[in-house]
C-alpha cells in the first residue's frame, strides 16, 4: 500500500508518528503535515500565499514533509507532489482530543485533511484520541499519551480495509478513541449533534475596547448510538462512516419547490 498520513497538530505532533507505527507494516508511508498547530482550520485552502515544503526527521528517524500551511495544503502537495502515485489510503491524525458530532465537523483540520483526501476517491481514516486535560489539546509539539490502544483500534480498521475495502457506500470512516476504554469494542455509531456548545469570552483591553474569545462548553445532549453517547457514556471506541455526498433529500426538495 501507499499511505499518506497527515494531521492538524503539526509534524511533530506525537499523534502524527503513532499512527505511522500504527499502519506502516501495511505499507509505503509518507508523513506530511503541516508545519505548526492548525486546530479548528477546517479544510481551508490556502490561495493568496506561496507554500514551502521541508525535509524533515522525525523522533524515530524518518523523513517526513512539513509544510507552510494547512493540513488540506499537506494533503494536496503530499498527494500531487510528494508521491509518485496516488495513495492507496490517507490517515488523518492521530489528534489530540475527540472529533464527534455534526456541529463542529467540518471544523476540525483532521476532519479537513481527511475530506480532502476521500474528495479524490482515497480511503480515508480520520483518527482521534479523547484527553481528559484540555491543556495539551492545542500542543504543537510532543506530548506524554500512551497512544498504543489508539494504535491497536487503527491497525485493526486498516487491516479491515485491506482485506475488504471500505464499507459500501463509504467515503471516510472517522474514528474516535475513548481516554479511558472500558472495552476494546468497536461502536458504529451515527453522527450527533455536536461536540461544543460555543461560549464567548468578552473582555477589555488596556485601552477600554472590548475583544473577543470563542470558546466552548461540553455538549451534554448525546443520545443513544451517537458517536457522543459511544465515546463519552458508554466509553467505547467510535467508528462513524461517513459519505462526501452532502445531498440531501431531492424528491421532498422538488414537492417543496412545486
Amino acid at each position: 500500500m501507499k499511505i499518506l498520513i497527515s494531521n492538524d497538530d503539526g509534524i511533530n505532533s506525537s499523534g502524527i508518528l503513532a499512527a505511522k507505527e500504527a499502519v506502516e507494516e501495511f505499507g509505503h508511508v509518507t508523513v506530511v503535515a503541516p508545519s505548526t498547530q492548525q486546530s479548528g482550520i477546517g479544510r481551508a485552502l490556502t490561495l493568496f500565499e506561496p507554500l514551502r515544503i521541508s525535509s524533515v526527521y522525525l523522533k524515530d528517524g524518518s523523513r517526513g514533509f512539513s509544510v507552510s500551511g494547512t493540513p488540506t495544503d499537506a494533503v494536496t502537495l503530499g498527494i500531487f507532489e510528494l508521491m509518485d502515485e496516488q495513495p492507496t489510503l490517507a490517515i488523518a491524525g492521530i489528534n489530540t482530543g475527540e472529533n464527534i458530532g455534526k456541529g463542529e465537523l467540518t471544523t476540525s483540520g483532521t476532519m479537513g485533511a481527511a475530506m480532502e483526501a476521500a474528495s479524490y476517491g482515497i480511503p480515508t481514516i480520520a483518527v482521534s484520541l479523547q484527553v481528559s486535560r484540555g491543556d495539551i489539546k492545542f500542543e504543537d509539539g510532543h506530548i506524554d499519551i500512551d497512544y498504543s490502544f489508539t494504535k491497536e483500534i487503527l491497525k485493526k480498521i486498516v487491516k479491515n480495509i485491506v482485506d475488504k475495502g471500505m464499507p459500501e457506500g463509504v467515503d471516510l470512516l472517522n474514528l474516535n478513541i475513548p481516554s479511558h476504554p472500558d472495552s476494546d469494542e468497536v461502536a458504529i455509531t451515527r453522527l450527533g449533534e455536536r461536540m461544543y456548545n460555543p461560549h464567548i469570552q468578552m473582555r477589555f483591553d488596556p485601552r477600554g475596547k472590548p475583544y473577543y474569545w470563542i470558546d466552548g462548553t461540553p455538549f451534554k445532549g448525546d443520545k443513544e448510538g451517537t458517536d457522543g453517547h459511544a465515546l463519552k457514556t458508554l466509553k467505547l471506541p467510535t467508528l462513524t462512516p461517513l459519505s462526501m455526498d452532502f445531498t440531501s433529500n431531492l424528491d421532498s426538495t422538488s414537492t417543496w419547490l412545486d
